[in-house]
């Protein structure tokens, strides 16, 4: 396993993370904890949960949320030292009640929803604590100051963003600077060869301020990891994902037949092409079985030559480069 610096802080993370939103939904816990164990065996250090992860990611539906962070901390309580192995990252800002101060990012709300993340994941502190959007209501006086109470307890050692825009960064980081406070270490981000709108600005401004990215859903909800091929061989689909293959069938087609060419896996592909980018950190893949999580492995050892990569850019097109000379001069 390759590692990295997460961003521009000192920490060591490998280059493939673990998203963990199937455990407890679409994943039960012994295979949750198989994966956990065949991801530290392969390097893996960095996991990546979020406190509404586990089921519906709404409080009125009564099942599921929390239940990822609850998995996770069962698996590291049960053996002395795994907590020392891994990055722990979790999220907060969605609902976890029905409360008005349930959601968002309130002071009132981080304090709270740190504690209880901090007792579902049965540890003491959480290693990158990440809001999960951006709270255009709270001001980043209120924001900045809650996660420094956090950070002077010893509760959380890092903070990252997820679904920022590139002037929501900036912004955060201006405000964190005038405290003299490190502010972001890192973004998470949709971001894969069929999502490529935040090379404008987002990209840009993580560069510009050393935060590191992290994209999620890396193979386009399944349409980079070779479904025409799986549906040759028999694999259903939904109607909706069929619909979206055939909104994309003629890119799909010449994907897949480029990756056939330079004998590669189409998710290995889509994984590379990602961790070519200097300013990513680390990919967060979201493997629902071992052979999944085994099957995207091989991705941080995959070598793009400069064709392939026009190639790629050729298929799918990024919105023009950075702003603001994608669309002026």
């Amino acid at each position: 396993m390759q590692y990295t610096h997460l961003g521009r802080s000192g920490l060591q993370v490998s280059r493939l993370a673990l998203g963990t939103m199937n455990f407890g939904d679409a994943t039960d816990e012994a295979t949750s904890f198989k994966i956990m164990d065949a991801a530290v065996d392969a390097g893996i250090n960095l996991f990546d949960t979020a406190d509404v992860y586990g089921g519906p990611q709404s409080p009125d539906m009564k099942r599921g949320y929390g239940l990822s962070e609850e998995i996770i901390g069962r698996w590291l309580a049960q053996a002395g030292g795994r907590r020392d192995q891994v990055v722990v990252a979790t999220k907060l800002y969605q609902p976890m009640g029905l409360g008005p101060n349930d959601k968002y990012l309130s002071a009132y709300k981080i304090r709270r929803a740190a504690e209880a993340s901090l007792r579902r994941l049965r540890t003491d502190h959480i290693d990158l604590y990440q809001m999960h959007h951006i709270d255009r209501s709270t001001p980043w006086e209120e924001i900045w100051q809650a996660m420094e109470q956090l950070v002077r307890e010893g509760k959380i050692t890092y903070v990252g963003s997820s679904n920022f825009a590139g002037w929501q960064i900036a912004t955060a980081q201006s405000a964190a600077a005038s405290r003299h406070f490190m502010g972001l270490v890192s973004e998470q981000s949709l971001y894969n060869l069929t999502a490529r709108t935040i090379e404008l600005e987002a990209i840009p401004a993580l560069r510009h301020y050393g935060i590191g990215l992290l994209p999620w859903s890396p193979l386009g909800g399944g349409l980079l990891g070779g479904v025409l091929q799986k549906i040759e061989g028999g694999r259903r689909t939904s109607p909706r994902m069929r619909e979206t293959i055939e909104r994309y069938r003629t890119q799909l087609e010449a994907y897949e037949k480029l990756c056939a060419e330079i004998d590669e896996q189409p998710a290995d592909v889509a994984l590379a092409w990602l961790l070519h980018n200097p300013v990513l950190t680390a990919t967060v893949i979201g493997p629902r079985t071992v052979d999944q999580l085994t099957r995207n492995l091989r991705a941080p050892d995959a070598v793009l030559s400069e064709d392939t990569l026009r190639r790629l850019d050729e298929i799918w097109p990024g919105p023009g480069g950075e702003a603001p000379e994608a669309y002026a001069w």
